[in-house]
């Protein structure tokens, strides 16, 4: 069975008058038939044939006014039929038989709840967004989507679980260094998440303004665990970096007594002196000295 992509609707510039010029008209159509009505009694009963078409004709005119903030847009509809769209701000005016459909064309602001999904690795995380978005196309929005606001909505969701299984929340040992992840690559994973709702929301002609991650964190259940597993990592990558430093005074020292000839070491003795300055530069502790009388020989 084929699949057929759903057609698109386009939005229609359409051009409408001055609101002012028309209620203008058609205040003084209206002032006319009210002139005659107060002066049938002189004239005749002929002047209800003037009065009464200029009051319903004064009536129509002024039925087709409107009024548009800045940031609004109205659809034009004739009988279901999509004439177009105004978004000139002020009181206008178009045909009476329109009807008018305001929609907003300001920024919105959607704040997602905090959603529990699965990371690549598949480590379960609580994670949250904030978009901005407003309406690009007022025909795509209204005739192309049942509720473009509920829309938003749901794609939104869909899309931050996407991103969520596509990227790892933090590195790992066997993780490659230069793999992007939640925590890490908070621009780019931005970015990825702006493309992705842009190709969701294309479909309802909305347009995202901005979209970043305001929540992430792993779900209570690993949390302790993963916390525990950050300070092994931290206290390893503390400890590589003592014992570095401790390997390089040694061999400092060793080369400093050895250079000045101060004193002649064996290798049995050699390896005492490496091993006493190296529990003392690695130690957490304070270390106490034992002062050695006798020999190593004996």
């Amino acid at each position: 069975m084929s699949m057929h992509p759903m057609p698109h609707t386009q939005e229609i510039e359409r051009p409408t008058s001055s609101g002012y010029t028309m209620g203008a008209v058609g205040l003084a159509l209206l002032a006319i038939a009210i002139f005659f009505f107060l002066n049938i009694v002189g004239a005749g009963p002929r002047v209800l044939f003037i009065g009464i078409p200029l009051a319903i004709l004064g009536a129509f005119v002024l039925a087709g006014l409107y009024m548009l903030q800045p940031n609004e847009a109205a659809l034009l509809l004739l009988f279901g039929e999509y004439k177009g769209t105004d978004r000139t701000e002020g009181l206008r005016w178009a045909n009476p038989f329109f009807k008018k459909t305001k929609i907003s064309l300001r920024a919105h602001n959607l704040a997602s709840e905090r959603l529990k999904v699965n990371d690549k690795r598949g480590n379960p995380i609580e994670i949250a967004s904030a978009i901005v978005w407003r309406v690009r196309d007022t025909a795509q929005a209204s005739f192309d989507v049942e509720d473009y606001e509920t829309y938003v909505k749901v794609q939104a969701e869909s899309a931050v679980r996407r991103l969520a299984s596509s990227y790892a929340y933090d590195d790992a040992d066997e993780s490659d260094p230069h793999e992007i992840t939640l925590r890490a690559g908070q621009d780019k994973v931005a970015a990825s998440l702006a493309r992705e709702l842009q190709e969701r929301f294309d479909q309802a002609g909305i347009v995202v303004e901005d979209a970043k991650l305001t929540h992430l964190a792993y779900a209570p259940e690993i949390a302790q665990v993963m916390l525990r597993r950050q300070q092994a990592e931290a206290i390893i990558g503390a400890r590589s970096k003592i014992v570095l430093g401790a390997v390089s005074m040694v061999e400092m020292a060793l080369k400093g007594l050895s250079e000045r000839h101060i004193v002649e070491l064996d290798d049995e003795r050699r390896a005492a002196m490496v091993s006493n300055l190296l529990v003392v530069l690695c130690s957490e502790g304070e270390v106490q000295p034992v002062i050695n009388t006798g020999t190593l020989y004996q």
